[in-house]
């Protein structure tokens, strides 16, 4: 298996794996979504609320603010010695005291931990009128997006098979091809069609480029193939900057590894292999 990434920063990563599976590359893509572990908060203690939203729906709204988490300060509630009560080591507080007239945003939430801060500022809550205040204690905890979205440390994460263009000997280079292509992945130069460097990966598999060949009669058959290789895939994934997006792959590929190494232990306790 190889890697390469194209691009790479706190937020978005761009990179192509070769020599796997489409199995393995949906297994990533779920892993990033559902089984990396974030900070969210799960419970709201509420002294005033003269807002025009009620309760539950500010709550929810709170719920879903991405949170700065640290994994190795943070540890889910079910491994913590608390045994769920919620103590330092597995929940993070914030505190929300604020009166109107004003727009309040995530920077309002004032956190206890300042390393779990909102990861973004200026994410609106409420509009607070006249005489309008919100007082309230939240509570944050770690899960995952599979027990809920709030949890998910991505907005986007996909993945498609690495495109492959083929321009076989029958071209003639009459272009028609070149302005159906909506990515500008196709040039001509000295008579014929070709891939322009570096954008071959930019192909979204449309292949309005065989039907623009085909219509401009040089045949019952496009002189370019558009195919795909089956064991190389581009992947992007964005992160909601509750941590890097670096970390949201490495957590993943553990899972994955975990996973398979409990169940390959699991294997040796019923054939009976790896033990004396």
């Amino acid at each position: 298996m190889e890697i390469a990434f194209s691009r790479l920063d706190e937020r978005v990563a761009k990179f192509t794996i070769s020599g796997i599976s489409t199995s393995f590359a949906n297994m990533l893509r779920r892993a990033m979504i559902s089984e990396v572990p974030t900070l969210a908060i799960e419970d709201v203690r509420i002294y005033d609320n003269t807002s025009v939203l009620f309760d539950e729906m500010l709550t929810h709204r709170l719920g879903l603010i991405p949170l700065r988490t640290d994994l190795k300060r943070y540890a889910p509630r079910a491994e913590c010695t608390c045994e769920g009560v919620g103590c330092p080591v597995c929940t993070a507080t914030y505190t929300l005291s604020v009166e109107g007239p004003k727009m309040v945003y995530s920077s309002d939430l004032i956190p206890q931990d300042p390393d779990a801060a909102p990861a973004e500022e200026k994410i609106p809550i409420i509009s607070l009128g006249q005489e309008q205040k919100v007082v309230l204690e939240a509570y944050a905890i770690v899960s995952t997006g599979k027990e809920h979205a709030k949890w998910q440390a991505t907005t986007a994460c996909g993945y498609k098979n690495y495109p492959q263009i083929t321009i076989d000997e029958r071209c003639d280079g009459c272009g028609m091809c070149v302005d159906e292509c909506p990515r500008n992945v196709l040039e001509t130069g000295q008579g014929k069609v070709r891939v322009i460097g570096g954008r071959q990966e930019f192909c979204s598999l449309c292949r309005l480029c065989e039907r623009a060949c085909v219509a401009g009669g040089i045949g019952t058959e496009a002189a370019i193939h558009i195919g795909v290789d089956a064991n190389r895939f581009i992947f992007v994934v964005e992160g909601d900057g509750s941590m890097p997006v670096r970390e949201i792959i490495e957590r993943a590929l553990q899972y994955i590894q975990k996973s398979s190494d409990d169940l390959v232990d699991v294997m040796n306790d019923i054939t009976g292999e790896g033990t004396e």
